[in-house]
């Protein structure tokens, strides 16, 4: 499991508690993490082999298949307003076995839910942060996060796990001519942290998320810039010095995992072979 260790583990270490509890050396998780501890991030490259990029993303045991797809065209709403360049949007679902007891399927509802509707909508916002819409040239970039199992977590996994799907596919369509230069302008990761027990904790699963006092999730570019912050208070209230801690933890456990996409990406981003049809990916 990573640690994230920093001048913020100090800062955040020296923020009041909300109880006295142990500690921070002391202080130990059901799953045995300390606070600033990242569960086992892993990526697992081509899950799904039609689409243009994919990945299968594991926080622990969340586990989401993040997949993009390229549509020549746009919506019909930029084509209404004569708005140039192109398009990127996200689509999330939960599979029915993803969680203990069984998920009605959006579809036999006959309608999503508030909540899918909030998570791609999300999604999209954060991957468009990192993207200059103009350079995808009247084309949309689709990515589907279909979660498998769920354990906390499941939106900010989909975000860190989106972005590397989407840059496995721009690098197809950079190699095949489809588009000209790379759109993406910056880096995107997400992450949960969360008051736990009167402590300031980094990525939740569901056993800390349900009992969480505060939870918070945070999108954040390569930059250090923030995308979207998303605090509530459950059945309580938190102070600035707990949102700010939580946003340091949060900030120190993203680098954390931009460091690994950036890693992965590097071993696993497709390269032109030979044979210009053919594509070429390192060996997982």
């Amino acid at each position: 499991m990573d640690q994230v260790e920093s001048f913020q583990e100090f800062a955040i270490a020296m923020l009041p508690r909300r109880t006295k509890g142990l500690p921070m050396s002391e202080f130990i998780r059901p799953d045995q993490r300390r606070f600033n501890q990242l569960r086992p991030i892993d990526f697992q490259a081509n899950i799904a082999p039609h689409a243009l990029g994919s990945v299968l993303i594991s926080f622990g045991n969340t586990r989401v298949i993040c997949a993009a797809s390229l549509e020549k065209k746009v919506p019909p709403w930029m084509r209404q307003q004569g708005i140039k360049g192109g398009w990127l949007t996200a689509e999330y679902s939960m599979l029915p076995y993803s969680t203990h007891d069984r998920k009605q399927r959006d579809i036999n509802k006959g309608r999503l839910d508030g909540r899918t509707v909030e998570i791609q909508r999300l999604i999209g916002r954060s991957l468009r942060a990192c993207i200059d819409l103009d350079k995808l040239t009247d084309h949309t970039l689709w990515v589907d996060c279909d979660v498998l199992q769920a354990d906390g977590g499941t939106r900010t996994a989909a975000i860190t796990g989106a972005y590397v799907a989407a840059k496995i596919a721009v690098e197809k369509l950079l190699i095949d001519g489809t588009l000209g230069e790379s759109p993406f302008i910056d880096s995107i990761a997400a992450v949960s942290a969360g008051v736990y027990q009167g402590e300031v904790v980094l990525d939740l699963n569901y056993l800390e998320d349900k009992d969480a006092s505060v939870d918070a999730n945070v999108v954040m570019t390569g930059s250090g810039r923030f995308v979207e912050v998303q605090s509530s208070g459950e059945e309580a209230t938190f102070s600035r010095a707990e949102l700010d801690g939580l946003l340091e933890t949060a900030a120190a456990g993203i680098r954390s995992l931009l460091k690994k996409q950036e890693t992965f990406l590097a071993e696993h981003l497709p390269r032109k072979s030979a044979n210009p049809d053919q594509f070429n990916s390192i060996p997982l």
